[in-house]
């Protein structure tokens, strides 16, 4: 019972203490004067984010590997297929031309390109099944880029007449408190729910996998859950599907090219269905841009995502 209540109280943690960090961190974005914009697509895209992050760092680092690849795996394949899907249910999420032609196909290259270094063994005669240094130094350069891409957006747009910017929401010296807390909360929560995710896959006798890529990886992908349905319910698709795909190529690029930094993160052979899974999703994204209404996830569509997943999870559950 305890190993529940510590799970419960670990993911608490993260989701709080991603809530304070946005918070601060936004309000200090704000006391210097940065646009609306770049606190969007970085610090709250970050933010959200922040659980998968720390969870991956501990995992990573204590040598974890399947928690660290299932949960960055499942977070993405949760946030497409139960997150968007969910949304698009709540109101139908119209979604602009650049991101159905630059930012969704990132998120397909960028699940491709994991299953690509993840398994470059097979060219490279290495005999290590999964992603070295180099190739986590590779995933991070790749993010580089897309931060720069973000940057020429940011300042394509900040020339717009109507680009506003909010006053600060806090003193300076609070903002940077709600930001040490957000991050105490991420570290120990992070903590609680790597641990405790071990000995439940221990108790219950299936895989760590299987724990990271449906418990862990629903529990860290919450604050993007809570962000996308808001913003449908708000009928701002914008938010709703741009938190999304933004936190996807995050998590691979990111949170990965992080992890995989700090240690090689070895790849079981069954992962790659997985992989395949994200790479499936993404591309079911993108297709349905064109299918119905035209840029647009209706709710048909967000049922059918629904019931990928269901499928996808009775799967995992089968294969132990």
């Amino acid at each position: 019972m305890i190993t529940y209540i510590l799970l419960i109280v670990g993911f608490a943690l993260l989701i709080k203490g991603a809530d304070f960090l946005v918070k601060g961190a936004s309000s200090i974005a704000r006391i210097f004067k940065v646009s609306d914009l770049i606190v969007g697509l970085t610090i709250v895209a970050f933010g959200t984010s922040m659980p998968e992050l720390v969870v991956n760092i501990f995992a990573s680092s204590k040598g974890n590997s399947d928690i660290a690849i299932g949960n960055i795996v499942g977070s993405n394949i949760f946030n497409i297929l139960i997150i968007l899907g969910i949304s698009s249910v709540i109101f139908p999420l119209v979604v602009t031309k650049r991101t159905v032609w630059i930012e969704i196909p990132l998120t397909l290259f960028a699940a491709l390109i994991l299953g690509l270094l993840a398994n470059d063994y097979i060219f490279t005669k290495s005999g290590f099944r999964g992603l070295t240094r180099i190739d986590g130094l590779i995933l991070l350069f790749i993010f580089a880029g897309f931060l720069y891409y973000v940057f020429l957006i940011a300042r394509k747009k900040e020339k717009s007449p109507d680009t506003t910017s909010e006053d600060a929401q806090f003193t300076l010296t609070k903002s940077i408190l709600f930001v040490a807390i957000g991050f105490a909360g991420l570290f120990i929560g992070a903590k609680f729910v790597v641990d405790n995710a071990i000995v439940l896959a221990a108790k219950l006798g299936v895989s760590q996998s299987l724990i990271a890529l449906t418990i862990v990886a629903a529990g860290t992908s919450l604050p993007e859950l809570a962000t996308s349905a808001i913003a449908a319910y708000k009928k701002n698709s914008d938010i709703a599907v741009g938190n999304i795909v933004g936190s996807n190529i995050f998590n691979i690029f990111f949170i990965l090219g992080i992890s995989a930094s700090i240690k090689p993160i070895s790849l079981q052979p069954k992962s790659n269905i997985d992989i395949g899974v994200a790479v499936l999703a993404s591309l079911i994204l993108f297709i349905v841009m064109f299918s119905g209404k035209k840029h647009i996830l209706d709710r048909w569509e967000g049922v059918i995502f629904l019931l990928i997943y269901v499928i996808y999870t009775v799967f995992l559950i089968m294969q132990g």
